[in-house]
């Protein structure tokens, strides 16, 4: 997570949380506002600033 538009208390929040899958850190794509789990292969969504780590509500990442 290198996105400096992010700011550093936000940006520390996001670096804090871990996949509910896998239990791995997480990568922060500021294009799609989104938290992306390579290991699980999921993207979970950022609505209205707050993360959404529900499994059910993730994007599937195409191969």
């Amino acid at each position: 997570m290198t996105d400096q538009s992010v700011p550093a208390f936000e940006r520390r929040m996001l670096e804090a949380l871990i996949c509910p899958v896998t239990h791995s850190t997480l990568e922060y794509d500021a294009a799609a506002n989104e938290l992306v789990s390579p290991g699980a292969r999921l993207a979970f969504p950022i609505r209205e600033g707050i993360p959404i780590m529900l499994v059910d509500e993730a994007r599937k990442l195409d191969d």
